[in-house]
C-alpha cells in the first residue's frame, strides 16, 4: 500500500510561564491511502497536539521543534502559511470535538459549507450551493435545502456533527482527521455518526485518523491503532494486535478499565493508579514507569526503543527485551 501520511520524529513544544511543555516527544507513524487509523490514550497524552501539528493549527506559543511531516510524498512541516491554507480543507479535512464551538454562530450552515468550495475550487456560488445541498443530504440531514438557511443553534447536536462531517468532506480531501467526533453525543447518535464515517470512507476511499479515548470506537472503525502516553507512542499495531495481543502495560491498563457486558455486574473495573508524567520535566526513561506494576530499574533510566512484536506490531517497553522477565498479560477478555 502507498503511504499518504508519514510522520518522522515529530516533536512539539509549548512555551509557558512555567517553562517549556514537551507535548509531543519523538512521534513517528504512517497512514496508508484508504486506511483508518485510531489514536488512543488518556487526556493530555499528545493525541490532539500531534494532529494540530500536522494541520499547523498550534496556538501562538506552540512550535514544531523537530521532525518531518510527509503528506502525499511532500514534507509540509515547514511550508509557508499560504501553502498550508491551500492544503487545509482541500487535501486534509478536520472534524473537531465540539461542533458548537467550531461552527460560526453568525453564519448559516449553507454559507459555512460553501466557503471551502469557493476558496479551493473554481466554481460559481450557484454550483457551490448545489454541492453543499447534495453533501448535506449525503450525511443524512433531512430537507437539506431548507437546512442550508438555518444557523448552528437551530441544529441538534447530532445534526451539527453531521454538518461538520459534511464540511470536512465537501472538497473531497484525501485525509480526514476526526478529533473525538462522538464525545458530546448520546449512544444512539454516536453509532449513527460512526456508521456514517465508515460508509463515507468506503464510498470515497478517504483515509481517516480517528482520535479518541474510547476503545470501543476504534474497534468499530479502525484497522490499525496507535496507543499514546506521555507524548510518545508506546504501542502500535492492527486492531487485533492491540485488543488480543497487546504487550504494553499501559495498553493493558486501558483495556482493564473498559466494562465488559459479559462480566458479572458486580465485577469492579481496574483503574490505572497514579498521575501522567509532568511534561514540563519529562522523565528520561519510560513515561509510564512511575505507574507501571512491572517497572524495572532500566525503565526509569532509559527510554525503551520500539521492539518488533509482529509484522505491524511494535511496542516501546523493556518487557519485550529478550533478557527481560516473562510477564503474562493480565487481560482475561478483550472487546
Amino acid at each position: 500500500m502507498e503511504k499518504l501520511l508519514d510522520i518522522k520524529n515529530l516533536q512539539t513544544s509549548f512555551k509557558t510561564s512555567a517553562g517549556e511543555v514537551h507535548a509531543v516527544r519523538g512521534v513517528s507513524f504512517y497512514l496508508e491511502k484508504g486506511e483508518a487509523l485510531g489514536i488512543v490514550g488518556e487526556s493530555g497524552c499528545g493525541k490532539s497536539v500531534t494532529m494540530m501539528s500536522i494541520m499547523r493549527l498550534l496556538d501562538g506559543n506552540g512550535k514544531i521543534v523537530d521532525g518531518e511531516i510527509y503528506f502525499n510524498g511532500r514534507d509540509i512541516s515547514n511550508v509557508k502559511e499560504i501553502e498550508m491554507e491551500s492544503i487545509r480543507g482541500n487535501d486534509i479535512g478536520m472534524i473537531f470535538q465540539d461542533p458548537m464551538t467550531s461552527l460560526n454562530p453568525v453564519y448559516t450552515i449553507g454559507n459555512q459549507l460553501m466557503e471551502p468550495l469557493l476558496k479551493h475550487k473554481k466554481i460559481s456560488r450557484a454550483e457551490a450551493k448545489r454541492e453543499a445541498i447534495k453533501m448535506l443530504g449525503l450525511v443524512g440531514i433531512p430537507s437539506p435545502e431548507k437546512r442550508m438557511n438555518q444557523y448552528p443553534h437551530e441544529f441538534s447536536g447530532g445534526m451539527r456533527q453531521r454538518a461538520m462531517i459534511a464540511m470536512s468532506l465537501i472538497c473531497a480531501p484525501k485525509l480526514i482527521i476526526a478529533d473525538e467526533p462522538t464525545t458530546a453525543l448520546d449512544v444512539t447518535i454516536q453509532a449513527q455518526i460512526l456508521d456514517l464515517m465508515k460508509e463515507l470512507k468506503k464510498k470515497f476511499n478517504t483515509s481517516i485518523i480517528l482520535i479518541t479515548h474510547d476503545l470501543g470506537v476504534v474497534a468499530d472503525v479502525c484497522t490499525r491503532i496507535n496507543v499514546m502516553y506521555g507524548g510518545t507512542i508506546v504501542e502500535t499495531g492492527t486492531s487485533e494486535d492491540i485488543f488480543y495481543r497487546g504487550k504494553h502495560p499501559y495498553t493493558w491498563g486501558l483495556l482493564r478499565s473498559v466494562p465488559n457486558p459479559k462480566d458479572d455486574a458486580k465485577e469492579k473495573l481496574i483503574p490505572i493508579q497514579g498521575q501522567p508524567p509532568d511534561l514540563l520535566n519529562p522523565p528520561v526513561g519510560c513515561p509510564f514507569a512511575a505507574r507501571c506494576d512491572y517497572a524495572m530499574k532500566i525503565c526509569i533510566q532509559k527510554q525503551p526503543p520500539q521492539f518488533e512484536a509482529g509484522e505491524k506490531h511494535k511496542v516501546a517497553c523493556w518487557l519485550c527485551h529478550e533478557d527481560a522477565p516473562k510477564v503474562e498479560s493480565p487481560i482475561r477478555r478483550i472487546k
